[in-house]
């Protein structure tokens, strides 16, 4: 071998690791039906990889080898615990598919695997963290990033995660039929969280959190086909992320109406319409397609507000929030109904105290109404609550323009 073999072969272990970690988990996680134990024996198998691929060569299906030894490593870990029969029936499992011709024909689990991680049993941000470390294989510090924790605080909110997996028995399954719609969304919430923390933090990590999203979305779509809302979703991430190029020029937001369109990706944008119509198609209506429907209006020129007012009408009556209040009173303003947005902007301003787009919209629309000591007050608020540099300077700038 090449002195540089090493570095070659960690480098091909960490490609089929960031691209297959997920499948390799799930199957043995599905076996054991304890996360923590199927983490620690996918990492000895990928320990002992570097040591067997180096001595006699990476093997033809790096997968398949990584699936088999990952089971003898559960395997080997079971024969040393406690006798009891949960144990056994997972030793004949494990024994049975580790003794598999081909590991790569075993049924893909990941679908059961993302459906426990965002069990409604965990709270919100573990749902996602566990979803970003064992399905799309980030790292728990790039985790922490992602959400400005330190690495050790995310670190106890992951163990404690797969703590309460195991204490309350949550099971490595699909739910059952009466149970799908409201599991699927929590979900696809969970995908979406991941989705819109990459849109807030864009590229400052080494993993673009937008993309994951995506590659989470199109997963669950091949693992769960002719899912509406999960089309739904992922055609509303395809025509927002398809305007990433044209978000910021010279380091400062730039508004949708303002973008340049032709940086926009019209591949993504076409396979999100494409994907709208198909879940559109299929005659179950949800947020995430109503979402899109929004995503699509405002792609138009001009944006069709009406038409943009009326499905936020339409999503307040699945999502009835403060937020979507806003968005509807944005549109309204944008179509004209001026004093209906002013009045809705009034009733907000107790729920929305602390959060930005509410005071941006405010500033904008007491601007456009003459208010200039308001939208002053609402401009400097919105800065201070800026969650990026780009829409901070955004602000600044409209805020110094309504000044001169």
């Amino acid at each position: 071998m090449t002195s540089d073999a090493p570095d070659n072969l960690a480098r091909m272990l960490a490609d089929v690791m960031r691209q297959d970690r997920g499948r390799i988990l799930a199957a043995v996680a599905a076996r054991l039906g304890d996360l923590q134990q199927a983490e620690d024996a996918v990492q000895e198998a990928a320990a002992s990889a570097l040591v067997h691929w180096a001595r006699s060569g990476p093997p033809d299906r790096p997968v398949a080898w990584l699936i088999r030894v990952a089971f003898r490593k559960a395997i080997d870990r079971l024969r040393g615990a406690g006798r009891h029969a949960a144990t056994a029936a997972a030793l004949t499992l494990l024994a049975r598919d580790e003794a598999a011709e081909d590991p790569e024909m075993i049924p893909d689990d990941r679908l059961r695997l993302i459906f426990t991680c965002c069990h409604p049993a965990l709270d919100p941000k573990s749902r996602v963290a566990l979803t970003l470390r064992t399905i799309a294989g980030l790292t728990t510090a790039e985790i922490a990033r992602a959400f400005l924790d330190t690495e050790p605080t995310m670190g106890q909110r992951l163990s404690r995660a797969k703590a309460k997996i195991a204490a309350a028995g949550i099971p490595f399954k699909l739910p059952e039929a009466e149970d799908l719609p409201d599991r699927l969304n929590s979900v696809l919430t969970v995908v979406y969280l991941i989705f819109n923390a990459g849109y807030t933090v864009g590229p400052s990590l080494d993993r673009d959190l937008c993309e994951e999203a995506i590659y989470l979305a199109r997963l669950v779509s091949a693992l769960q086909p002719g899912e509406a809302e999960v089309e739904g979703c992922l055609a509303l991430m395809l025509l927002t992320h398809a305007r990433r190029a044209a978000r910021l020029r010279d380091g400062e937001t730039v508004a949708l109406t303002e973008q340049d369109r032709d940086l926009w990706d019209r591949d993504a944008m076409n396979e999100g319409l494409g994907l709208l119509d198909v879940a559109m198609a299929r005659g179950t209506p949800g947020p995430f397609q109503i979402k899109a429907a929004i995503a699509s209006c405002q792609s138009r020129t001009p944006p069709d507000w009406p038409q943009i007012a009326a499905l936020y009408a339409g999503l307040y009556r699945h999502e009835p929030t403060p937020i979507i209040r806003l968005n509807l009173a944005v549109a309204e303003a944008e179509a004209g109904q001026l004093a209906t947005a002013l009045a809705a902007f009034e009733a907000l301003a107790e729920p929305l105290a602390d959060y930005q787009p509410y005071h941006a919209a405010v500033a904008e629309f007491m601007a456009r109404t003459g208010r200039t000591g308001p939208a002053l007050a609402a401009y400097a608020r919105a800065i201070a609550l800026a969650a990026s540099p780009g829409d901070a300077a955004f602000l600044t700038r409209r805020r110094d323009r309504l000044r001169s």
